[in-house]
């Protein structure tokens, strides 16, 4: 869990140019796949009792605001956050053995494409 946040983090380190901000980006996928997990990790890791509060909604907030998509790019990434926690919210109702795996690998895969971002278009 540590290794995503302190990935985000870093990827909200990007620059964003007003220019982007408008259009697409070329990280715009893994963008939405980012957020995505965001979603499925912030109903996940409740319903998992990690006490965690709004740690991963806030953690999408924080992408948002760094990276002030308009228009139809938040739509997109608003959508990606609501259907990564509406579709867990739609087969879990309590912690499973599989729920953990799926945190797993999500929290896996969010630091993955954090860095990989980062790595690509950091400045």
């Amino acid at each position: 869990m540590k290794r995503l946040v302190a990935a985000i983090t870093v990827a909200l380190l990007i620059a964003v140019s007003p220019a982007r901000a408008q259009s697409a980006a070329p990280f715009d996928g893994d963008l939405q796949r980012l957020a995505e997990i965001l979603g499925a990790l912030h109903y996940l890791r409740t319903l998992c009792g990690s006490n965690e509060g709004q740690k991963w909604r806030e953690q999408m907030e924080a992408l948002v605001d760094a990276e002030v998509p308009a228009g139809e790019r938040r739509q997109r990434m608003v959508a990606s956050f609501n259907r990564g926690y509406r579709g867990f919210q739609q087969t879990y109702r309590s912690c499973t053995p599989a729920a953990d795996i799926a945190i797993r690998r999500y929290l896996d895969e969010g630091a993955r494409i954090a860095r990989d971002i980062t790595a690509r278009y950091a400045n």
